[in-house]
């Protein structure tokens, strides 16, 4: 990746980067480059810079994210300041991809809108569209109108709602396509309301989650294929922290990593974890809840990069 340092650039591109200290979980080598771009401008030229055998990887605050311990051999990108601003017109918020969805939920209510779903979600708006994240019966898809992306050429496109095919964590976003903001429309809500719904949320989060601890939320997606509705009539039969604690793996431990104690589909680093802790247990927990109850559980925190030499990858080298 020689060619890579003499793009010129107005932003931050270092080789070598240590990774681990943009995740939430703490772990994973390094990248061959990490690029911080200043603005869209020098990320598009950047992007139409880059040779097409150069993978891109764009990341965003590391919230949901193994990065393994052989690292990552692309150039990661990493939006910062400049793509986390929001905007408020009439019922939509347009929102910068590296906006937390927290401040999302927090500014949008004071405005009278609703989109508190997002207060508890976290990470960054971009991973929030990719992922179509949810919680209480809501979703990205529900709220989305359009999306502006940079494709992997540099081209900037809009993307709406047909073009994502969102699904229960998923969406058919391009390949290494950088997201870089994101409308919603969101209902009407007295501002009082809001607030009172967010610290309710909040407050149930904490009690059940481990929100101290180095975790990348939810491990696995639920069988059930949506997420908690928060709702008194809820189920969990199919909620992944269900058969996880069924198949007897609450608290389960391997290495420096552990499926939380307090709710059994967060994975935590206790400390001492690499991502092949990480990924080992959850790739243990995953075989015995199958010869349990049958089910087989996805990922739903994405893993990437490659295992360190010695370690003895518990699932497919590479990307994922």
């Amino acid at each position: 990746m020689s060619a890579i340092k003499d793009i010129p650039v107005q932003g931050r591109l270092t080789p070598d980067y240590d990774l681990s200290s943009l995740t939430w979980l703490r772990v994973g080598g390094t990248a061959d480059w990490l690029f911080l771009p200043s603005d869209e401008a020098d990320l598009a030229t950047f992007l139409k810079s880059v040779p097409n055998t150069v993978p891109i990887f764009p990341m965003g605050v590391g919230s949901n994210l193994i990065v393994r311990d052989g690292g990552v051999r692309a150039v990661v990108i990493r939006l910062g300041r400049a793509f986390s601003g929001i905007a408020i017109e009439g019922s939509r918020v347009t929102v910068g991809a590296a906006a937390l969805d927290a401040h999302v939920a927090r500014k949008a209510a004071a405005a009278g809108l609703d989109l508190t779903f997002l207060r508890t979600i976290p990470g960054a708006i971009g991973g929030a569209v990719r992922m179509n994240a949810g919680c209480y019966g809501s979703y990205i898809a529900d709220h989305f109108v359009s999306a502006e992306v940079l494709l992997r050429s540099g081209d900037r496109v809009t993307l709406r709602s047909d073009d994502l095919n969102f699904r229960y964590r998923q969406s058919d976003l391009p390949a290494e396509a950088v997201i870089l903001s994101a409308t919603f429309e969101a209902p009407q809500e007295e501002p009082e309301k809001l607030d009172a719904r967010m610290s309710e949320q909040i407050a149930k989060r904490d009690a059940s989650q481990p929100t101290k601890e180095r975790t990348a939320g939810s491990t696995f997606r639920n069988p059930a294929g949506f997420s908690s509705t928060g709702q008194a009539d809820d189920t969990h039969t199919l909620k992944a922290w269900k058969v996880i604690e069924d198949a007897g793996f609450r608290g389960a431990v391997r290495g420096g990593a552990q499926m939380s104690p307090k709710h059994p589909n967060f994975l935590v680093n206790t400390g001492t974890a690499t991502a092949a802790d990480l990924e080992s247990l959850g790739e243990e927990v995953r075989q015995r809840v199958f010869e349990h109850s049958g089910i087989r559980l996805e990922w739903e925190i994405m893993r990437v990069g490659e295992p360190a030499p010695e370690a003895d990858d518990p699932s497919n080298p590479g990307q994922e």
